[in-house]
């Protein structure tokens, strides 16, 4: 992919959007309606994100990189209890959360630095992250890569419809991750979401200039020549809402509990979300048909 380098930084989390009242939801389902869109026509090109919005294999893992970090701060010895270090680490995990993991690596190594601790290269970070978390994981992807467990059972409920519905609208795909690029393709593969992006799958770079999402939305519309408004997103993660927003498309937030499929939105997401501007909040995709019904031509209301 080209690079747009004035669009490679992703900023970090910021209230956006401040909403005063109720929301509501479209009758009869899960779909919250934080702002009500009508387009003057469907949407041509859909930005999806993939872990936590689609793919379930990386669920947990902030189980692997806290406790990573609390271990690399407690080697300065700087005299702070692994407690009081587990605060300062989960709040920063959390706060960068939907950036590039070497956004939280960067922040890891300043942490560091300021206990006069050995500071090493962020991506040296972020590869101690990766090996533990492949470790961790390595029991998922071999149980899809055996065919001992289907692909639904590793995505978010309603995933593969939701993909098959915008396919069968005509939208073309696009899926953008913070996580390493081989990773998503071979995760993607595994899953069996190839035959719906095709060549359209974006991850991270070791050198995370060459990428984000917002170069990724940036080379649709251009090539395209198309305007924001024919972009539709879909993301738990603030970035991608905030970049779809900020280009005029239609951000749909995705409100996931991962580790428990209930079908209720995560709280802390959801909040997130919209505060990112999010237009829509959804716990999962089980309900897409009456989402995009509504996206296309108001008829989800009945």
């Amino acid at each position: 992919m080209e690079p747009y380098m004035s669009n490679a930084y992703e900023s970090d989390f910021k209230r956006r959007v401040q909403v005063s009242g109720p929301t509501r939801f479209i009758p009869g389902t899960s779909i919250e309606v934080i702002r009500e869109v009508r387009l003057a026509r469907p949407p041509r090109f859909a930005l999806l994100d993939f872990d936590g919005t689609l793919s379930l294999i990386r669920e947990g893992w902030q189980a692997i990189m806290i406790p990573m970090m609390v271990e690399l701060l407690l080697e300065t010895r700087s005299g702070e209890p692994a407690d009081a270090l587990a605060g300062i680490v989960r709040n920063f995990v959390y706060e960068l959360t939907g950036k590039q993991t070497i956004y939280q690596m960067i922040r890891l190594a300043e942490e560091i630095r300021k206990r006069n601790g050995r500071v090493r290269e962020p991506l040296e970070y972020k590869r101690m992250y990766h090996e533990r978390l492949m470790a961790r994981i390595h029991d998922r992807r071999e149980a899809l890569r055996s065919g001992k467990a289907a692909p639904e059972s590793m995505l978010v409920p309603g995933s593969l419809a939701l993909l098959r519905e915008l396919q069968a609208r005509g939208v073309r795909m696009f899926l953008a991750s913070g996580t390493d690029e081989r990773y998503v393709f071979e995760e993607a593969r595994l899953l069996q979401l190839g035959p719906f992006f095709g060549e359209y799958i974006y991850g991270a770079q070791d050198d995370h200039a060459l990428f984000s999402k917002q170069m990724v939305i940036d080379r649709i519309l251009k090539e395209n020549k198309v305007p924001g408004a024919s972009l539709l997103g879909f993301g738990d993660g603030y970035v991608e809402i905030d970049n779809v927003r900020s280009s005029s498309g239609t951000a749909v937030g995705v409100a996931s509990d991962e580790a428990g499929r209930s079908g209720r939105p995560d709280e802390w997401k959801r909040e997130r979300l919209i505060g990112a501007g999010a237009d829509f909040i959804v716990p999962d995709f089980r309900e897409a048909a009456r989402l995009l019904a509504y996206l296309w031509d108001g008829k989800a209301e009945a």
